[in-house]
């Protein structure tokens, strides 16, 4: 009894950082260790969040990819051949999850000039949002002619909040140092062909 509640005090994962703890994490898991578990979560669904929030989801949508994710990991728990990559697993995961939300997603409903009418606005006027509107174009344009891994990383760094380098290092397997480098020069790429495209952020 004392060694059970010694380990439960001192969990194997316990002073470990980044894929080491995810490691650990994941192996006790998969052992039934519901604190392994939610320590993982704890940990990763900002990552999941991000992701999904830069695939345009709404905030509902997100926590809908958030959890699907989750659940899908919980039955893949002792399939996941690699537990170093589970940042990775999860990123992919919630990427495909995210495009499959979007794509079903119903079309809004046409606004008439009657109901149009009877609905307060809350929206900016309409000259400030044209102008937002018109903006938004170009930066979203400029961002698809960035390679692909280049708007990975932005939106994991930048557009969908700054999530932490190591997390993002693991989910794009690249050295922790080269995040930030390799983010700025993304930057001024995108800089780049604003300026060529007549706009700015």
């Amino acid at each position: 009894m004392t060694e059970a509640r010694t380990a439960e005090a001192d969990p194997s994962w316990e002073g470990l950082r980044g894929p080491e703890l995810f490691e650990a994490c994941l192996e006790a898991a998969r052992a039934g260790n519901r604190k392994a578990l939610n320590r993982l979560v704890a940990e990763l669904t900002p990552l999941v969040w991000n992701v999904a929030r830069g695939q345009g989801l709404d905030t509902h949508s997100a926590e809908d990819v958030v959890q699907t994710v989750w659940l899908a990991l919980v039955s893949h728990l002792d399939r996941l051949r690699e537990p170093k990559a589970l940042a990775g697993w999860l990123v992919v995961t919630a990427r495909h999850e995210s495009q499959r939300v979007r794509g079903r997603k119903p079309p809004p409903v046409p606004l008439t000039d009657e109901l149009a009418e009877t609905v307060a606005s809350t929206e900016p006027a309409p000259e400030a949002e044209v102008l937002r509107s018109e903006r938004d174009q170009r930066l979203w344009h400029a961002f698809r002619k960035l390679p692909q891994r280049c708007q990975e990383l932005l939106r994991l760094t930048v557009l969908a909040g700054r999530a932490e380098y190591r997390l993002v290092a693991e989910a794009l397997q690249m050295p922790r140092g080269s995040i930030g480098p390799n983010r700025g020069r993304c930057l001024k790429t995108m800089r780049e062909l604003l300026d060529i495209e007549g706009g700015s952020a």
